[in-house]
């Protein structure tokens, strides 16, 4: 029988959807929005906003509210770019890194909790194929 790659697809949406919303909780208590989780989690990898948004695949719009948003709150700030004075870098605070890892922590919990249900071997298994499936394409 066929696999039905858009089922796959929706599984999987569904799956992360549920982790969330099982962590929304906790996130809110760390005084985060889901979507201020996202930027906090990948602000560091892609510190430019116009970056972040295309890695987050968010508008730049979106992106400079939850900017504002957690600089406000004290989790992340602005620098000019010594590369490019023109440019403002993002850059998480000790506080900010400190929201992340709790945050981080929640979902690993949640996400752990779920995958009790599989077998070990089945957890290296989906390991294997999410490694393969994030990859780059060649």
């Amino acid at each position: 029988m066929p696999v039905d790659v858009a089922e796959l697809w929706t599984l999987n949406h569904r799956l992360l959807t549920g982790v969330m919303n099982a962590c929304s909780a906790e996130l809110t208590s760390l005084g985060i929005e889901t979507k201020e989780f996202f930027v906090l989690t990948e602000v560091t990898a892609s510190p430019y906003p116009a970056e972040l948004a295309a890695t987050l695949m968010i508008p730049k719009a979106s992106v400079s509210v939850y900017v504002r948003s957690l600089v406000a709150k004290g989790f992340m700030r602005r620098e000019i770019d010594d590369a490019d004075l023109r440019r403002h870098r993002l850059v998480l605070t000790a506080e900010g890194e400190a929201v992340r890892d709790r945050a981080l922590a929640a979902l690993s919990t949640e996400f752990d909790r779920r995958l009790a249900r599989i077998t070990p071997r089945d957890r290296t298994e989906l390991r294997r194929i999410l490694l393969t499936l994030a990859a780059p394409a060649p």
